[in-house]
C-alpha cells in the first residue's frame, strides 16, 4: 500500500505542475486591443523621416510596418495586407496622400502565441513521457518484477524443488504476501523432512517386524512336519485342549482322545497352509516397503470355484461355519491368496462382533450391463444393492455378466445404520469397536481385493450382519 501511495503522490503532483503551467498560460494571453495613439505616433515618425528623404526599406525596418505606395484600393498587396489582419493608415507626407502604412501586429501576435503554444506542448510532451517512463519503471519494480519472481518460484515449488528461495522486497506492493510465501515454502520443506523420516523409520520398523515374523513362521512349519512323521508313525495323540500326549501320562490327569493319523494330517496341513499364508503376506509386506510399492499385486487366474469350499472348511478356529449348500462349480476370475484373505476377514469379523455360528450359502446370477467392443469394466464390482457395477459409455451394448455369489451371514445384532455406509473405508472402526482390537483395514482390504478380481462386495443388516462376495464366471 506504501508503493501506491507514493505512485499516487507523483501521479498527483504532475497533473497539478501541468495544471499550474496551463493556468499561467491562459493568464498571459489575454485579449490586448490596439494603441491607436502608439500608432498616430509611429506614423508621424515614417511620414516624417520619408519627407526627410530617408529611404523605403530602412523605414520599414525601423518601424517594423508595410508602405504601399499606390492609391488603387485593388492594389494586390493591400488585398494580402487587409486578409492578413493588418492595421492599415494613410500615408500622406507633406500632406500628399501618395499610399498607406501598414502594421501586421495580429499576425505577429499570433505567430508568437502558435510559437509559445507549441513549444509549452512540447514541454508537456516531454513532462507526460518522462513521468510515463516514471510510472512505468514503479510498475515493473513494484508490481511486474514481484508477479515474475511469484510466477518463476511457483514452478520451482510445483518441480518440488524447495530449496529455491523467494526474494523478498519489503517495500513493494506484495512484500508481506511474498514473505508470508517463503515461510510457506520453509513449513513445506519441514514437512517435507518430517515425512520422509517418518517414511524411512516406518519401513525400517515394518521390515523388522517382517524379518522377526519369519523365524516363529519357520518354527510352525517345522513343528507341522515333525507331527506328520509321528502321525506317519502311529504314536501321537492330543488332548482335547490341544497338547500332545507321551506314553507313560496319567488319563486322569489329562482328558485326552486319541486322533488318527488322518484327522493329524488334517490339522497339520491347516497350520501348514496358515503358514505358508502368512509367510507370503510378509513377504510381500517386505517387498512393499523395499521397493516403494504402494499397492499389494494382485494375479487374477481362472480357478475352480470348488477351491472356495475349502477356504471355510479351514476357518474352524474360528467357530461352526455351516455351509448351507454346495457351492456350484465352475470356473471364475481369482486370486487364490486374496480370496482367502477376504473369506478369512469376514468370517474373522463376523466371530469378533456377533460371535455366533456362520452361514455360507452360493448361488449364481447373470446381470446386463453396458460396456464398448472391449467389454465392461466390472473393477468397481457388481451387484443390486450398493451399485458397484461399472461400464463404459461409449459406444455401448448390452452384454450378460454372470457371477458366483458367496452368502455370508451371522446372527448377531448387525451394524448401525450410522456405521454401516462407512465400515469399508479406510481405518474406520465402528462405534461398537471400542473394546476390540483392530485397526479398521479388514473391510476395506476385502472390497479392494473383490474389485481387483472383476467381482464386488455387499454388506447389509438382515437378522444378521450379511457380507457379499461376488465372483465374476469366466
Amino acid at each position: 500500500m506504501k508503493v501506491l501511495r507514493q505512485m499516487a503522490i507523483v501521479f498527483t503532483l504532475l497533473m497539478l505542475l501541468i495544471l499550474v503551467v496551463f493556468l499561467y498560460l491562459n493568464k498571459q494571453f489575454a485579449f490586448e486591443q490596439r494603441d491607436l495613439i502608439y500608432y498616430n505616433d509611429q506614423l508621424h515618425k515614417v511620414e516624417k523621416e520619408y519627407a526627410s528623404g530617408a529611404k523605403v526599406a530602412e523605414i520599414e525596418k525601423r518601424y517594423n510596418c508595410r508602405i504601399v505606395k499606390s492609391t488603387e484600393i485593388s492594389n494586390q498587396e493591400l488585398a494580402e495586407l487587409y486578409r492578413n489582419s493588418a492595421f492599415i493608415l494613410d500615408f500622406a507626407p507633406n500632406g500628399e496622400y501618395i499610399g498607406k502604412v501598414a502594421w501586421l501586429d495580429e499576425l505577429n501576435r499570433y505567430n508568437t502565441t502558435r510559437n509559445g503554444f507549441f513549444g509549452i506542448a512540447i514541454a508537456a510532451w516531454a513532462a507526460i513521457l518522462i513521468a510515463g517512463f516514471i510510472m512505468i519503471g514503479y510498475f515493473y519494480r513494484y508490481l511486474i518484477k514481484p508477479i515474475k519472481e511469484l510466477s518463476g518460484f511457483s514452478a520451482e515449488i510445483a518441480k518440488g524443488n524447495l530449496d529455491v528461495a523467494l526474494p523478498i522486497h519489503r517495500h513493494n506492493l506484495f512484500g508481506e504476501f511474498v514473505e508470508a510465501f517463503d515461510l510457506m515454502r520453509e513449513q513445506l520443506i519441514i514437512a517435507r523432512n518430517r515425512e520422509i523420516e517418518a517414511e524411512k523409520a516406518r519401513k525400517e520398523l515394518v521390515t523388522e517386524l517382517s524379518h522377526d515374523i519369519k523365524t516363529p513362521v519357520a518354527v510352525i512349519k517345522a513343528t507341522c512336519e515333525v507331527l506328520e512323521v509321528k502321525a506317519c508313525q502311529g504314536d501321537a495323540s492330543v488332548d482335547i485342549f490341544g497338547n500332545n500326549k507321551t506314553n507313560g501320562e496319567d488319563e486322569s490327569d489329562k482328558r485326552t482322545v486319541p486322533l488318527t493319523q488322518k484327522e493329524i494330517l488334517e490339522k497339520t496341513a491347516v497350520i501348514s497352509q496358515k503358514a505358508d499364508t502368512i509367510s507370503q503376506l510378509v513377504s510381500n509386506m517386505m517387498h512393499a516397503n523395499l521397493e516403494d510399492l504402494e499397492q499389494l499385486d494382485i494375479h487374477v487366474t481362472e480357478e475352480n470355484s470348488l477351491i472356495i469350499r475349502e477356504y471355510f472348511t479351514n476357518l474352524k478356529q474360528y467357530g461352526n461355519v455351516i455351509l448351507d449348500n454346495e457351492i456350484p462349480g465352475c470356473l471364475v476370475y481369482m486370486d487364490r491368496l486374496r480370496m482367502e484373505q477376504a473369506i478369512d476377514n469376514v468370517v474373522g469379523n463376523s466371530y469378533k462382533y456377533a460371535g455366533t455360528d456362520v452361514h455360507v450359502s452360493f448361488d449364481t446370477f447373470a446381470v446386463e450391463t453396458e460396456s464398448v467392443e472391449e467389454g465392461p469394466d466390472y473393477s468397481a464390482g457388481a451387484g443390486s444393492r450398493t451399485g458397484n457395477t461399472g461400464a463404459a459409455v461409449s459406444d455401448v451394448k448390452l452384454k450378460k455378466v454372470e457371477f458366483l455369489r458367496i452368502r455370508i451371514k451371522d446372527s448377531g445384532p448387525g451394524v448401525s445404520e450410522e456405521d454401516l455406509p462407512l465400515i469399508s473405508e479406510k481405518y474406520y472402526r465402528g462405534s461398537n469397536a471400542e473394546k476390540v482390537p483392530g485397526s479398521g483395514l479388514g473391510f476395506y482390504l476385502v472390497k479392494y481385493y473383490m474389485q481387483k478380481q472383476g467381482g464386488g462386495m455387499e454388506y447389509y443388516n438382515d437378522d444378521g450382519f450379511v457380507v457379499e462376495l461376488l465372483l465374476k464366471k469366466v
